[in-house]
């Protein structure tokens, strides 16, 4: 009977390594320490790397188009088409994210997600009928103003459907004191954005404040949702099923994912909780190798998280994964 493969599932680990970047790091790891070639499969939750994580596993191409960045600068910025065309998928990020915006320039008020609006022209010009936005990573707390002004200024959906992945679950009246603080403002502007998007949601056809996962992204979830009716979805769930991975989870001898820092927030909707809710629940076992472990004992054991490696390059997650290969291949692990 042929060795079943380990599944390889990680995230990214945020601002360092892309997910591919770590799936195939382990993959080597595993292979050295005698095991079968691994299922490599690179994830994301809805946020940052979401747009590679669907593209590599889905198959498609990219596109981009010249948009506004979060303070107004022209910039190009990309995105996925999938199933022919007829499916595209937006990463916020890329257009309105807080990588595009250096430390100094931080400007909690004024930046706008008016480019994730026209990335989102862009793909329902191209024909796209249905449009994911990935919305995690965002510079922007304006509850997506500038995207849903960029949308009317291109002339509306035309019929397309908004399906919003989401990182969180942090609702509309939330999200200013919750993230606008990452994004330069201090207590004070906490307030003033807090009270701007109070005034936003009056002005919309429907109310987000109370309902989850509205104030993902600055709110930009909150205002798709409100104006456009957007679907919004949990993004670890949403791509976990995308990608087939409860039956490849089921078809392997035991799974290995990772995620920058394993702490309480993990269990909370993030990729790692959601994967290993699933493990424990199909009796697969999960291992993991993380940038940083500051996860307590109880909470690996909400997940059946057994053997947990920290690793701070590739060459020690390639190591740690050698390791974890040798444990698995005289059943120590």
């Amino acid at each position: 009977m042929q060795e079943r493969p380990v599944l390889v599932a990680p995230d990214s680990f945020k601002g360092t390594f892309r997910a591919a970047q770590v799936a195939g790091a382990i993959g080597r790891g595993l292979e050295r320490a005698g095991l079968v070639p691994p299922d490599l499969l690179p994830l994301a939750d809805g946020g940052d790397g979401t747009l590679d994580a669907l593209l590599v596993n889905l198959g498609g191409e990219t596109a981009s188009a010249r948009v506004q960045d979060p303070l107004g600068r022209e910039i190009d910025a990309g995105y996925g088409l999938i199933e022919g065309g007829g499916t595209a998928l937006v990463e916020m990020a890329a257009a309105s994210g807080l990588s595009l915006v250096d430390e100094s320039e931080r400007d909690a008020w004024e930046a706008s997600t008016y480019g994730t609006g026209q990335l989102i022209a862009d793909a329902v010009e191209r024909g796209a009928q249905v449009i994911l936005v990935a919305v995690g990573g965002s510079a922007t707390t304006d509850g997506g103003a500038g995207a849903l002004q960029a949308i009317e200024d291109a002339g509306g959906l035309r019929g397309a459907r908004i399906v919003v992945l989401c990182d969180v679950q942090v609702p509309w009246e939330r999200c200013a004191e919750v993230f606008g603080p990452q994004k330069g403002a201090d207590a004070e502007m906490v307030k003033r954005l807090a009270k701007r998007l109070d005034e936003l949601a009056d002005s919309f056809p429907r109310d987000p404040r109370g309902v989850a996962m509205t104030g993902a992204a600055g709110g930009l979830a909150g205002g798709l949702w409100a104006v456009h009716e957007a679907a919004l979805e949990p993004g670890a769930p949403f791509i976990l099923d995308a990608l087939d991975f409860d039956d490849r989870m089921r078809a392997s001898r035991a799974v290995v994912t990772g995620e920058g820092k394993l702490d309480e927030q993990t269990l909370q909707g993030k990729l790692v909780g959601e994967i290993g809710t699933r493990t424990r629940q199909a009796g697969v076992p999960l291992h993991a190798i993380v940038g940083t472990d500051a996860l307590d004992g109880f909470g690996k054991r909400m997940i059946d998280l057994q053997v947990v490696t920290e690793a701070t390059t590739l060459e020690e997650v390639e190591r740690a994964a050698e390791a974890l290969g040798e444990r698995l291949a005289t059943g120590a692990a």
